[in-house]
């Protein structure tokens, strides 16, 4: 068998005999130079030339899982998660930070974050986390549209017709033990939803808050040009 000459970032690990989540959090720093074959992999000599034990000294503590990193956030802003409880902090908001580059994700793993413990703790110790957490917490579509102040189906067309906010990610929500009954909901980020009658201020928006159940809201001329468009 020839021997490998392009290496990505679990093969260079594995060449290096070191964590993946290490070598991870060593590009991140610096300690690994960016790649030199393509644009996620390096050439043999450079992973050759690579030092290891400095790789390993890059991350002085153990990563923790970003279920972990919810709790300490929620801590540090003085709204601790409860067990049994709704979370004040969950991982949805971990995620967004790491969207803002304020978290690195160490595990490659969309549905298991793994961070940087001393990088957390610079995080936890922002003034303006509280702030942060407020404007990156989930609403679902309902809650969306109780916070925007008007009818779900007034939202849905803000949604899905005309397209004026997106949602950061998806979640699963199951309705009974099986997956058979299980949907997909979106989430969306508060900061977003707030953002909308800024955004958009030729919408009457006192008009469509006040819109009576059975009564056409003045979004509904406004989806159906859209739609035409």
């Amino acid at each position: 068998m020839a021997p490998r000459t392009q290496y990505d970032t679990a093969q260079a690990a594995k060449r290096l005999k070191v964590p993946v989540a290490v070598f991870r959090w060593a590009r991140h720093a610096g300690v690994v130079p960016a790649p030199d074959a393509t644009a996620r992999e390096w050439k043999r000599a450079t992973v050759e030339a690579m030092d290891p034990q400095a790789i390993r000294a890059s991350l002085r503590r153990a990563p923790i899982y970003g279920g972990v990193v919810a709790d300490r956030i929620a801590e540090a802003i003085g709204t601790p998660n409860q067990p049994g409880e709704k979370t004040a902090v969950g991982t949805f908001v971990v995620r967004r930070l790491i969207d803002l580059k304020l978290l690195t994700d160490l595990s490659g793993n969309v549905d298991h974050e793994l961070l940087n413990p001393d990088q957390v703790d610079e995080v936890c110790q922002r003034s303006d986390l509280a702030r942060l957490v407020a404007e990156h917490s989930p609403l679902g579509p309902d809650q969306a549209a109780a916070r925007l102040g008007v009818r779900r189906v007034d939202f849905d067309r803000i949604h899905k017709d005309l397209k004026w906010v997106e949602p950061a990610e998806w979640t699963e929500v199951r309705f009974g033990t099986s997956r058979a009954g299980a949907v997909e909901v979106p989430l969306f980020r508060t900061a977003d939803i707030d953002a909308i009658p800024e955004q958009h201020p030729e919408v009457d928006w006192a008009a469509v808050r006040s819109t009576e159940r059975g009564r056409r809201s003045p979004l509904t001329a406004l989806a159906k040009a859209a739609a035409a468009a």
